[in-house]
């Protein structure tokens, strides 16, 4: 046990004195008639009452007790590790092909935001490409801006310079936003569907190592027919993360829902923090309160 106040304890020397005294002190005796009688000794009930008329000083140093703080520590528990999500999406024109009863872009977009909900209590960070990349959602926990960002994210919206696919440039400047985090596990998922001529050459071999080295999992899914390209599969495993094909919405979702069992919560233990233990210290002053006020019904020293 330990005390929030301990420099209010020095105050237990006035109830330690107060007992000390009230067992010690005789106070004034007065010689009646009867004291020269042949009466015999009551020492139990001198006692009795002596111990009554300590409980004012106990109830005092219970008081002081109580005032320093009494603190002890509560069980370890477990919190949330923090995983830094960087959400990376094509933006260029092909994504506006059909997809289900949308786009690529609308599908993408929305299991983009049911992955959020998975993973609450994780940073979420939207960065979007096509020729250039263009940071468009900084890491937050505060997810209602990646919601409301669809709008402003479809690729008919966006300049000419940014109708290509350079998923390498994009993965390189992320990394960059990842490598400033300090706190917590770092993980890309980046949505795509064309093939990236900057992968290419060695490159994929590179920037999967580069990833890796800053402890950087990389999760690619392809939305489109056909198999992701192979460079993807590259960076991904040097990683270790893991590229998908997802072919239509019901997929895409699943994959999303693969990523988050993949990647899953983890908890780590807390270090015991000290609470407030007021209560045995507040019931043994309240039974001292109760002795007290029944013994004044009768406990007491009279000279009559």
């Amino acid at each position: 046990m330990t005390f929030a106040r301990p420099f209010l304890l020095l105050l237990l020397i006035a109830p330690i004195l107060l007992v000390w005294w009230e067992w010690r002190r005789r106070g004034r005796p007065l010689v009646l008639p009867f004291d020269h009688a042949q009466a015999k000794a009551r020492n139990w009930l001198e006692r009795t009452i002596k111990i009554a008329n300590l409980l004012p000083a106990l109830l005092l140093a219970v008081v002081v007790v109580m005032l320093a703080g009494p603190q002890r520590l509560a069980p370890p528990k477990e919190e949330r590790v923090l995983t830094n999500i960087e959400v990376v999406l094509d933006v260029s024109g092909s994504m506006m092909a059909p997809f289900g009863d949308g786009t690529r872009a609308d599908k993408a977009f929305e299991a983009i935001v049911d992955f959020t909900s998975f993973r609450k209590g994780d940073a979420f960070g939207l960065t979007i490409f096509g020729t250039e990349v263009v940071h468009w959602v900084p890491l937050t926990k505060d997810l209602a801006a990646i919601r409301l960002a669809a709008p402003f994210l479809r690729p008919e919206k966006m300049p000419p310079h940014m109708m290509g696919t350079r998923i390498a440039h994009a993965l390189t400047a992320v990394r960059e936003t990842l490598r400033s985090r300090e706190e917590g596990d770092r993980m890309v998922v980046l949505v795509s569907d064309g093939q990236s001529y900057d992968l290419g050459g060695g490159a994929a071999q590179k920037l999967g190592e580069e990833l890796s080295a800053d402890h950087i999992s990389v999760f690619y899914i392809h939305v489109a027919n056909g198999q992701p390209q192979e460079e993807t599969f590259t960076v991904a495993s040097l990683t270790g993360g893991q590229a998908f094909a997802a072919d239509d919405p019901t997929a895409l979702r699943e994959v999303f829902k693969r990523i988050d069992a993949m990647k899953p919560t983890k908890l780590k233990p807390s270090a015991p923090e000290p609470v407030d233990w007021f209560w045995p210290f507040a019931v043994t002053g309240l039974g001292l309160l109760g002795l007290k006020v029944l013994s004044l019904f009768g406990l007491r020293f009279t000279p009559w």
